[in-house]
């Protein structure tokens, strides 16, 4: 999960000079929401391929 610092952070290093609470609490929420997203779907195709390990390929294919 992506923690509010680490959304600063990310959100700094993409040019931002300040970052309010708010906002990376919302940056967060909404990119852990997609990293889940991704996650199902990349356990998803792994389990098609009867694969229990989840491999490059599958975060590919679940972009």
């Amino acid at each position: 999960m992506i923690s509010k610092i680490t959304a600063k952070k990310i959100l700094k290093a993409a040019g931002a000079v300040r970052v309010s609470d708010e906002a990376a609490e919302e940056f967060a929420d909404v990119m852990n929401k997609f990293a889940y997203g991704m996650a199902k779907k990349s356990v998803k195709l792994a389990a098609h391929a009867k694969r229990s390990t989840i491999k490059r390929p599958d975060i590919e294919l679940a972009k």
